[in-house]
């Protein structure tokens, strides 16, 4: 058993269902410690998070994950139990096994091994752990970073482990993310009794022409680093349950993933042209979870797609597609930020699973990039 697949286990049979941690930090810090990483536990709210450096020079290489992990659903459905993790077929199967325990079991022992190998490296190394990704992500990887803006303390290259991968290990780095804005829609009407249309109001009479325009706009083409803006309705409510009662309020939940190529308050003053316009008489409330941020072709994607070139013989292709991950918060520091991990096949899903050798294949691109850029 290689010490990538040791640890990744480790990590997988501790249930750190988000906000908990359920002791993963503290086995990363333990491992790390003796290697000269300084370990900082800071705990916001009721997330744990890790910040472990070695060394005070630039530049900073870092390392980011999240050791939470998404519920496992019905139990009952899982070939084997999601926390205790089973290797099948060469497959290592457990909840955070691609998602992202692996990625993070990889970090670690790339990280021993190429300090044990370069024990006086240029720079620093540091790792970035919160228990707050998967869930609100407003006590995690932000607060952390947060700290670290008050100390002056600037990350250079930033590696977060996401599962980037599509049909084999490597083949897609993101190098971008777009950005995340959601609106919570309330339209009012008035409440009444549907053979009396005219005693009351419609709110979905009212607001379907209105969200029917919203999901036809052309929000923007994109870029060549961007695909174009998206704008889904997610959640739509409205009613008592009854069939005889039009309802007094619509309820409405949207999301835009958005380039570049909007803003957050472009966004929102288009949207509330269009409501006004069809004169809806309505509340709406935004949250902004991130803006989109780039890494153009340098340093820490020379570094990545030259490891990759030499372990898995393929190019990767860079990619700003998918959700968002806590690179959002790192890349407005100025850092570079790259994600890459393994295949994002089975995230999230029953019997969510890693291969065995993709595992040490990423060991081995993390260290390769180590060596490029601090070696």
């Amino acid at each position: 058993m290689s010490e990538t697949l040791r640890l990744a286990r480790d990590l997988i049979a501790r249930p750190s269902i988000t906000p908990e941690d359920a002791g993963c930090q503290r086995l990363i810090a333990g491992r790390l410690s003796p290697l000269g990483f300084r370990a900082e536990h800071l705990r916001f709210g009721e997330v744990d998070n890790l910040w472990l450096r070695r060394g005070n020079a630039e530049p900073l290489f870092c390392f980011a994950g999240h050791t939470d992990v998404v519920p496992t659903g019905p139990l009952e459905r899982w070939t084997s139990s999601p926390f205790e993790p089973t290797v099948r077929d060469g497959m290592l199967y457990g909840r955070g096994a691609a998602d992202m325990k692996g990625s993070i079991a990889a970090f670690v022992v790339a990280v021993e091994a190429f300090v044990r190998a370069h024990p006086e490296h240029r720079g620093s190394i540091a790792l970035l752990i919160t228990s707050d990704e998967e869930g609100p992500s407003i006590d995690g990887t932000v607060k952390v970073v947060e700290v670290l803006e008050t100390r002056n303390e600037k990350i250079k290259w930033a590696l977060v482990g996401e599962p980037s991968s599509a049909q084999q290990l490597g083949d897609t780095i993101k190098n971008g993310r777009r950005g995340s804005i959601s609106g919570h829609l309330v339209v009012q009407g008035r409440q009444g009794h549907v053979a009396y249309p005219h005693l009351a109001d419609n709110p979905v009479h009212r607001a379907l022409p209105a969200l029917a325009e919203l999901a036809a706009i052309e929000w923007d083409r994109g870029n060549a680093h961007f695909p174009p803006t998206t704008f889904q309705i997610s959640n739509i409510h409205a009613g008592t349950g009854a069939t005889n009662v039009i309802p007094g309020t619509l309820d409405v939940q949207f999301n835009f993933r958005f380039s570049t190529e909007l803003t957050p308050d472009l966004i929102r003053e288009r949207v509330h042209a269009v409501l006004d316009r069809h004169a809806l008489r309505y509340e709406l409330a935004w949250t902004l979870s991130g803006l989109p941020f780039l890494t153009p072709a340098g340093e820490l994607v020379d570094a990545a797609r030259a490891s990759i070139r030499e372990v898995q013989g393929i190019e990767a292709e860079l990619s700003t597609s998918g959700g968002t991950s806590d690179g959002r918060f790192i890349a407005p520091t100025g850092a570079q930020v790259l994600e890459l991990g393994p295949l994002n096949a089975t995230i999230h899903q029953i019997d969510e699973h890693v291969a065995v050798e993709d595992l040490d294949r990423l060991t081995d691109i993390y260290g390769r990039m180590l060596g490029r850029l601090l070696g």
